[in-house]
């Protein structure tokens, strides 16, 4: 068997903790992999929310720059418009919350942008139906 497709999206970060926590606590992804490569001693992380097959790779840096700044960003879609806002006043609380939400209609749905630890961003959505539509075509 062959891993074809899109699979993963590597991000370096500061601190994997932090960043284990914060994918943990909005975007519900938990740790699949976890290593420190025997070359460069970097930590490396895999996390997925076990929807579909695909990850996020954290590398563990020294120095980190955000390369998913708006309107570059991951999406995770919610389950409902209350469990989107909960997350979002969480945000809004710990500060990471960059666009509060609104609804821009179909096919855009309820959205929110938040900042990760690293200074990505983090779209929250319901309605946007893309893995729907994906398994449409």
């Amino acid at each position: 068997m062959v891993d074809l497709g899109l699979t993963h999206i590597a991000l370096p970060v500061a601190d994997v903790d932090r960043s284990v926590s914060f994918y943990g606590t909005y975007a519900a992804m938990a740790i699949i992999h976890q290593r420190v490569d025997a070359e460069t001693g970097v930590r490396v992380v895999w996390l997925s929310d076990h929807t579909r097959p695909f990850a996020i790779v954290l590398i563990e840096q020294a120095s980190v720059q955000p390369v998913l700044t708006p309107l570059a960003h991951l999406g995770v879609g919610c389950e409902s418009r209350q469990a989107m806002d909960a997350l979002c006043d969480r945000a809004r609380q710990e500060g990471c919350l960059i666009q509060a939400p609104q609804d821009s209609g179909y096919p855009i749905g309820y959205w929110a942008f938040l900042r990760d630890p690293d200074g990505n961003t983090l779209e929250l959505s319901y309605g946007q139906e893309v893995g729907l539509t994906v398994e449409k075509n």
